[in-house]
């Protein structure tokens, strides 16, 4: 029976004692001049991140958005097999759902990636070839970073619990395969010190740290479940070189051993 992707993902984080995930979002229009020439500009990007990073990358985390088109999605298939190759599991930012064949056909996504996230607004049925997959990840949106999180997020249900609570009350009851994580945003402590109550079984992918200005200490106190859980950094990594043309990928391996160290300050403090 294959590896689970949390127990994979446990390993991963004891080996490199990181619990960092690196974004690699490569916006077109920061990555370097010399590299927009090439054949797949973002794989040429992403190959350089991946060779100064992945020595404090606990996964790696490609948002889809950035990979949309032709030449991007044979970029992220050539990103996740070279990130395979160094040891580091690959979670893809998808934010995918639907019904029917529609929903099947987004699953398709994890034949290449190890885990994946997904918008539970449809319900359970939406969610299912996702969590059928059990040696894959699934980090349910629960409480997002962005602003307009709490437009929805927010509100009280007639329950009197909100619609973020709801969210991960329904996760926990999904997770039969022991797969499924929360997306909770480290730019809303208060609610990861709750959900962390709410839900302590379930491991949480915490966005918003470094660009967002995220609440470092509290995504490592509140986010992980059982020692296992990640907090992303996208653009604070990848981009901390953006004014360095030939030693970008460097700056991103400094920005990615720093924010390791932080992180890893806190976790001792928890311990």
């Amino acid at each position: 029976m294959p590896q689970s992707f949390f127990d994979r993902l446990r390993d991963r984080i004891d080996r490199t004692d990181s619990v960092v995930s690196v974004g690699l979002d490569p916006d077109l229009s920061r990555i370097p001049d010399h590299l927009r020439d090439k054949e797949m500009p973002r794989w040429a990007f992403n190959r350089r991140i991946i060779d100064e990073t992945h020595e404090h990358a606990a996964c790696y985390k490609p948002n889809a958005a950035f990979y949309e088109d032709a030449e991007g999605w044979r970029s992220l298939r050539e990103t996740i097999a070279y990130a395979h190759g160094k040891d580091v599991p690959v979670l893809l930012d998808a934010k995918r759902a639907d019904i029917g064949n529609t929903t099947r056909r987004y699953a398709a996504l994890l034949d290449d990636a190890d885990a994946i996230t997904v918008n539970p607004y449809m319900g359970r049925d939406s969610l299912q070839p996702f969590l059928d997959r059990s040696e894959k990840g699934v980090f349910v949106l629960c409480r997002t970073s962005n602003p307009g999180g709490s437009d929805l997020q927010d509100l009280e249900l007639s329950s009197g619990e909100s619609v973020y609570e709801r969210v991960a009350a329904l996760a926990d009851i999904w997770n039969e395969h022991g797969n499924v994580g929360l997306v909770v945003g480290a730019t809303a402590p208060e609610e990861l010190e709750s959900l962390r109550e709410q839900v302590p079984d379930l491991p949480f992918l915490v966005p918003g740290i470094g660009a967002q200005g995220g609440d470092a200490e509290a995504a490592v106190e509140y986010g992980f479940a059982d020692g296992v859980g990640l907090v992303n950094s996208s653009r604070g990594i990848i981009f901390a070189g953006e004014d360095r043309e030939e030693t970008f990928a460097k700056a991103a391996g400094q920005a990615a051993r720093r924010l390791k160290k932080r992180l890893n300050q806190y976790r001792e403090t928890a311990e």
